[in-house]
């Protein structure tokens, strides 16, 4: 996978515990329309620690592009900013 780290806006729903878990997120390229993208499946999801602050760390699985594949968002629980971090 290769390390982007955009910003993206994403849509999400919460679970009784409070967390987020991603729906779909949108995601500007490099024509500066914006790609809107379904998350089909999240395979993992796991809290770290980067830079001094907590993130929360998906790792998703969508069709794109009539391809399957896998990435990884980041959640900023400080700040609640996502981030798409590999693809």
């Amino acid at each position: 996978m290769k390390v982007i780290a955009k910003s993206i806006a994403v849509v999400a729903r919460f679970k009784e515990n409070g967390l987020p878990e991603p729906v779909k997120f949108k995601i500007m390229s490099e024509d500066k329309t914006y790609i809107e993208c379904m998350i089909d499946r999240i395979i993992q999801s796991s809290i770290e620690k980067y830079a001094g602050n907590n993130m929360i760390v998906y790792r998703c699985q969508s069709v794109i592009n009539g391809t399957a594949k896998v990435y990884e968002i980041k959640y900023e629980i400080s700040t609640c900013k996502w981030i798409l971090f590999k693809i």
